[in-house]
């Protein structure tokens, strides 16, 4: 098998080391296992890179404002193709770099990637621990904290490294410097390859291409770096003052209720079958109300509200027999206890909840599978 290149020289190494499972007749096993694993992982990778780039692009067009305000409308969708085309050029030349590169893409392109993920991660972490601060929660800052102070502090090591190392198998600035002193001081021999303190750099043109390279790597380095810098300030100093004031507003969506159901298990019971079906029934009322008149809309709420009102007496058990479900209020939604709907025509004024005791319950006193809240 051909081990050329560093995916399956990975794959070969993770196929010997976890050849303790299974011995040697294993081996294959492992070793297509590791590949899948890697394909998955820079598939993922760079699927969740691309949105996220394309997302800060078209956000970062949208506050020159102007004609580039309308950049900033998610929904607008030539706007997002041009995002995603810009972002897709943007991460597929740094790819066709890396696998034209004369020193081969494992020995430039891989730390730069296996950077970059790491510091998106440290951007995610950082993000939920704001959040976490201006909700509120200070005693579960530490659930992203931790992780975040780990991850920054290695991978901000590597790329320290890969900046500064004076060693050119290591420092994308190194290898620049010793590159361009190739080829200025260097020579060329009877093959026509470079040779300069007796060792050879290739052809000038794999020279060129490794200077140019080089620079470009070196270069994005430190813009990622320096960008996950600026927001993990950033993001301290807002929960800095989220501390001190208690809690901050986010620019979050309000909590919603659910206006789904699905059953507490992979199987539906008995109950949660009969609920599934009242839910949809109810659903389809709904939507049925919100496209017609008026007083057609009030009369649906009116049906549902009496069907409501039999369910908290005990008379609608929904095929169980004993059960009244606990969470009735959810499957009659809003419903006004006078049968309006608002302005939009699909919500109540209510809760249907309100129309004995606050609430519907369970006979029993437990909540059947399947009841919502």
């Amino acid at each position: 098998i051909s081990r050329t290149g560093g995916a399956p020289t990975l794959a070969f190494g993770m196929s010997e080391i976890l050849s303790f499972l299974g011995g040697d007749a294993w081996k294959g096993f492992w070793y297509h296992f590791a590949i899948m694993f890697e394909a998955l992982f820079i598939l993922t990778t760079v699927d969740t890179g691309t949105r996220v780039a394309r997302f800060m692009l078209s956000d970062s067009l949208g506050n020159l404002g102007g004609p580039l305000r309308k950049f900033r409308d998610p929904s607008w969708n030539i706007g997002a193709w041009i995002c995603t085309a810009l972002v897709v050029a943007g991460w597929g030349s740094i790819l066709l770099m890396g696998v034209t590169d004369p020193l081969g893409g494992i020995n430039t392109l891989y730390p730069l990637f296996g950077i970059a993920n790491q510091l998106l991660a440290a951007i995610a972490l950082t993000l939920v621990m704001t959040v976490v601060f201006k909700k509120g929660y200070r005693k579960w800052a530490w659930i992203p904290a931790i992780p975040l102070v780990w991850d920054l502090v290695v991978t901000m090591t590597a790329s320290w490294q890969k900046i500064f190392s004076s060693q050119p198998s290591i420092g994308y600035w190194a290898q620049h410097r010793r590159y361009i002193d190739a080829e200025q001081f260097g020579s060329l021999n009877d093959a026509g390859n470079v040779m300069w303190e007796g060792s050879s750099f290739g052809t000038p043109d794999a020279v060129n291409a490794v200077i140019r390279n080089t620079f470009i790597q070196g270069t994005l380095s430190i813009v990622f770096a320096a960008v996950v810098i600026v927001i993990v300030i950033v993001g301290v100093i807002v929960s800095i003052k989220a501390v001190r004031a208690g809690s901050l507003p986010t620019s979050e969506e309000p909590d919603q209720l659910s206006h789904s159901f699905a059953p507490a298990s992979l199987f539906s019971t008995k109950a949660e079958k009969a609920l599934g079906r009242q839910w949809a029934d109810y659903e389809s009322r709904l939507t049925g109300a919100s496209a017609q008149s008026p007083a057609t809309a009030n009369s649906h709420a009116l049906t549902v509200a009496d069907e409501a009102k039999e369910a908290v007496s005990g008379r609608a058990d929904f095929g169980t027999g004993d059960l009244t479900v606990d969470g009735i209020s959810d499957k009659v939604g809003d419903l006004a206890v006078d049968g309006t709907v608002d302005k939009d025509g699909d919500r109540v004024k209510d809760r249907a909840s309100d129309l004995k005791d606050g609430e519907a319950v369970a006979q029993s006193g437990d909540d059947p599978p399947g009841s919502q809240k």
